[in-house]
């Protein structure tokens, strides 16, 4: 239902996201989008860049009058950092005319290649000799653009009283203790907004913050693992007739396509290998004056994390999502320069020495896209009444 994409690079002059089969006739609060975006701007460890923009929301197209037309929905977010990189960053400024077609560049051109980020990957695939043209779009600055996306995504579906939490739960080595009571979500949000680290316990937060200050000193990152919750969810999102239409294979892709992400898990995830399936599936029970949205069924545990059989089964959707540690590093590590072949240090760009609980915050956003697409496939149609009129009849029909 839903067709996205993104554009722009880091330090060009702005960022678009465009988004295409969203329903005509919702009430979009502009507010609730850049507020998700000035969440993804916070955390303790985050670098220099968060200082100078302040993301928003430019509408050039599909909304009038506050409502959605039914029509492509295109953001723009302004880069102000791109002041300082309009003379490297112009698409037409001018190009080294001294150089062969493949070797053109600018003189500011990067050849010293990044152990762990798309720069050397990037320029064989493209064939650059300046890792600019690589390293501007791979630059996690993207996540930017999808998280407006995911937070238009996301006010679409709290219209429909499903709502969204995230949490971090390990940074470095400190982790929150395994098997720790998860409270409900709106107290998972408080805390986690409460919390610089974006940690729901006190002295976990602390102790994160100290790993992260230990880090910087040492001119190094870190990286951890973010939980998000999806909660109010319908029983019946997704399917299994062919496996591009499974739920958690979808959000798991989704995740892995963010910046700096290496794993991902729902439910119980790894865990489950260890345990045998009498603790590890989730017995069923029915209650005659239950929740008509999981048709009156419900769970006491939820180690499959809402998901059986690539299906929504009306239990809190669950995801943990690893993060590596950044590769832009102050004290850079050996690598080869592309145009000599001789031993270099990588270069070295502005950074952050920890993104784990904008990871948080952005794979909240990644999720919501994807739930709400799956929503749309059930439930959708071409305007928000329809919708409405077909997720009532959900509701209110017996299973």
């Amino acid at each position: 239902m839903l067709a996205y994409l993104t554009s722009g690079e880091s330090h060009g002059p702005q960022l678009t996201a465009v988004i295409d089969g969203f329903p005509a006739g919702f009430l979009v609060d502009i507010e609730r989008i850049n507020y998700q975006l000035a969440r993804r701007q916070k955390g303790y460890g985050r670098g220099r860049r968060m200082k100078i923009e302040q993301d928003k929301v430019e509408v050039v197209s599909g909304i009038r009058g506050g409502y959605t037309m039914g029509g492509p929905i295109t953001f723009v977010i302004h880069n102000r950092d791109w002041d300082n990189w309009a003379e490297i960053m112009h698409p037409i400024h001018p190009m080294r005319e001294d150089l062969p077609l493949k070797q053109k560049g600018f003189a500011s051109e990067t050849t010293r290649p990044r152990p762990g980020h798309a720069d050397l990957a990037g320029a064989i695939k493209y064939n650059h000799y300046d890792m600019r043209n690589v390293l501007e779009r791979a630059s996690a600055r993207e996540t930017a653009a999808r998280v407006a996306l995911g937070a238009l995504a996301r006010h679409l579906l709290e219209h429909f009283n499903v709502v969204f939490a995230s949490h971090v739960i390990q940074i470095g080595s400190v982790q929150l203790l395994s098997g720790y009571d998860r409270p409900d979500i709106s107290s998972i949000a408080r805390l986690s907004e409460e919390s610089d680290v974006r940690c729901i316990d006190k002295e976990t937060e602390h102790q994160m913050i100290e790993a992260i200050k230990s880090a910087q000193k040492g001119h190094d990152s870190l990286g951890g693992i973010v939980e998000v919750i999806g909660h109010g969810l319908p029983a019946g999102l997704g399917g299994f007739s062919q496996w591009y239409q499974r739920l958690d294979g979808r959000l798991a892709g989704a995740m892995m396509a963010t910046p700096s992400v290496k794993g991902v898990e729902i439910g119980l995830g790894f865990e489950a290998a260890k345990i045998k399936g009498s603790a590890v599936h989730d017995e069923i029970f029915y209650d005659p004056n239950g929740n008509t949205a999981k048709k009156k069924f419900y769970r006491r545990t939820n180690n499959a994390g809402g998901l059986e059989g690539g299906i929504t089964n009306g239990e809190d959707v669950i995801i943990r999502v690893a993060g590596k540690p950044i590769s832009t590093l102050s004290k850079p590590l050996k690598t080869v320069d592309i145009k000599t072949k001789k031993p270099a240090e990588a270069m070295l760009e502005r950074g952050d020495t920890c993104v784990v609980p904008a990871l948080a915050v952005i794979c909240e956003n990644v999720a919501a896209l994807v739930l709400t697409d799956a929503f749309l496939e059930k439930f959708g149609s071409d305007n928000l009444d329809e919708t409405d009129r077909n997720y009532q009849a959900f509701l209110n029909t017996d299973f």
